[in-house]
């Protein structure tokens, strides 16, 4: 129930977030200034942090205001403690392993780890459903 509401916090806040996705309660999706979207069917673990603004950018570039764009495709999963940066595109199909921090775009199909996170392994369909409620 604690989890229904606070997704509903973050559509409220402008989230975009596909169907049966799950965000940990740990996790902290900030749209202080920016636009998030989320895909169908994403696993968004604990301690994960998801950034559409950088509050720093306008003393490296007098013209940058800080606002971005996180975009998270269908089927995607972020570790524990992953960390994603404003503008990047995460494919569908993706996994961010734990730790990771995503300065750039993760092609579908890819898993990424390190900092920064550099593609480790491309991987092969047919994919299973995350967050597939089915008991096997």
């Amino acid at each position: 129930m604690v989890r229904f509401l606070y997704q509903n916090y973050l559509r409220f806040r402008g989230v975009k977030i596909g169907k049966n996705t799950m965000i940990s309660l740990g996790a902290k999706v900030d749209t202080h200034r920016g636009k998030v979207s989320i895909g169908d069917n994403c696993l968004i673990t604990s301690g994960v942090k998801i950034l559409s603004h950088d509050g720093a950018s306008r003393l490296i570039n007098k013209d940058d205001f800080g606002y971005g764009e996180v975009k998270i495709g269908n089927n995607v999963f972020l570790g524990v403690n992953a960390v994603v940066l404003r503008d990047v595109t995460k494919g569908n199909n993706s996994v961010v392993a734990a730790g990771a921090i995503v300065t750039k775009d993760v092609p579908p199909q890819s898993v990424v780890a390190g900092n920064p996170a550099k593609i480790i392994k491309t991987l092969e369909g047919p994919f299973p459903i995350l967050n597939d409620r089915k008991k096997y």
